[in-house]
């Protein structure tokens, strides 16, 4: 089973812009190739200013070759060791001259009658005729088929397939060309949680994950969960499984005889482990006894539980050296590590909302973008690390599985069982 795939060189590059003013541009002058250290703290009061208000331009491809399989630097996977950074830009919109990000207004919210087909104001209402709000934003179509809440989406890299799973105990497959279904896996239980490693599927059920290896159509059952399996993840040779009685249960493939043999059980957590996910050597557990755990993937050693967190840790992102949790406290926060290698609250962004899902992804322009879905049945999209909003999508029911896609491209699927495609654009003013 493919594990690796190149997650060490997860570093998000920007594209280089002008810092305003005549003369050459910095992208162009060799003298000027630095970034700002003032604008990168976000309080530059120079106009011009002789250095970049962006990152510089990422290099082009070597050889003509395309990207490795993850190719979404910086969220998730073998990212650097933790360190200590200058966290001041955290929550503050980057000013200055060349700074275009904005805040959006939270005002805006989507018309209930219309998305149910029967508003009566028209052009004349107050609130949104639109499934996006936000520059760039835009749906580009939609499937159905489910009958229930999607609940997992997975997308493997290379496949012209893309596979969800829902509590309709169901996995459907799609075709990328033709939005078509192509096949109904009935699999006589829910669907509590789906992701692809590899050649492989993984699909969390009752007492049992199912994997599918889509190269050689091997099908396999793990079976050692107790009760619901509801999250999933892979790091270092090993498949881990959050499961409903607080454990979590974690497989390696053994090539030689095409199985996944059981290594271990982590216990520690009181309540159903909800969200997984491998970082800086680490592996992050979120669960439903409000608590995230911090295991070592070399020793499978508990090193830290983390109780900043008031309600159910929903979902987990590593961002860089930065760990981001969600709750249906209505906060997503951003933990750091310590000089003795502890993690701590560096930030902590308020909801008005509970927090139900994270996924990080990067814009056209390669800027760093979480997207975040919320229990008002939005999801919004936020730049990093300023949390300055950039637009929302709306579903007729809450958000609970969002998977980035290749290039500008991002799926949910919601509580009505329809699932989405997104595009998410730069942003007219910052591409200006």
């Amino acid at each position: 089973m493919d594990v690796d795939g190149g997650g060490s060189k997860r570093v998000f590059h920007r594209l280089s812009g002008g810092a305003g003013g005549g003369g050459p541009s910095p992208s162009t002058d060799p003298r000027n190739q630095k970034v700002c250290f003032h604008w990168r703290a976000g309080k530059c009061n120079r106009f011009p200013c002789p250095y970049l208000h962006r990152e510089l331009q990422p290099p082009p491809p070597q050889n003509g070759t395309a990207s490795s399989k993850r190719q979404y630097h910086g969220f998730s996977g073998d990212d650097p060791e933790p360190r200590r950074p200058n966290n001041s830009t955290w929550g503050r919109v980057h000013g200055g001259a060349g700074g275009n990000n904005k805040f959006i207004r939270k005002t805006e919210k989507l018309c209930h009658f219309w998305s149910q087909g029967n508003c009566g104001y028209g052009d004349k209402c107050k609130y949104l005729h639109c499934w996006t709000f936000g520059d760039g934003l835009s749906l580009l179509t939609q499937l159905e088929g489910h009958q229930k809440v999607v609940s997992g989406i997975a997308f493997p890299f290379g496949s012209d397939k893309l596979y969800t799973g829902s509590k309709d105990e169901t996995v459907r497959v799609w075709d990328c060309q033709s939005g078509q279904c192509t096949a109904v896996i009935n699999l006589g239980g829910e669907v509590g949680c789906m992701i692809n490693e590899g050649p492989w599927i993984f699909v969390g059920l009752l007492n049992m994950v199912k994997a599918w290896n889509i190269q050689t159509n091997m099908e396999l059952s793990l079976s050692g969960p107790v009760g619901q399996v509801y999250s999933m993840v892979v790091g270092k040779d090993l498949l881990f499984a959050g499961t409903q009685d607080g454990s979590i249960l974690a497989w390696k493939f053994n090539a030689a005889a095409n199985c996944f043999e059981p290594v271990t059980s982590l216990t520690g957590h009181s309540l159903a482990v909800v969200s997984l996910v491998v970082g800086a050597n680490r592996l992050y557990s979120g669960s439903m006894d409000h608590s995230i755990k911090v295991w070592s993937l070399e020793t499978l050693q508990c090193l830290q539980t983390l109780t900043d967190h008031s309600s159910v840790v929903m979902s987990l992102l590593c961002w860089n050296q930065f760990l981001l949790s969600c709750s249906l406290d209505k906060t997503i926060k951003v933990w750091v590590a310590t000089q003795n290698g502890s993690l701590e609250v560096t930030y902590t962004h308020n909801e008005e909302h509970g927090v139900l899902a994270l996924d990080g992804m990067p814009d056209s322009e390669g800027k760093p973008v979480l997207l975040c879905a919320c229990n008002d049945n939005s999801v919004r999209l936020y730049d990093l690390p300023s949390f300055a909003e950039r637009g929302k999508v709306f579903s007729k029911q809450e958000v609970r599985a969002i998977q980035r896609g290749p290039g500008s491209l991002f799926f949910t699927g919601d509580g009505t069982g329809q699932l989405r495609i997104w595009s998410m654009l730069a942003d007219s003013a910052s591409s200006a």
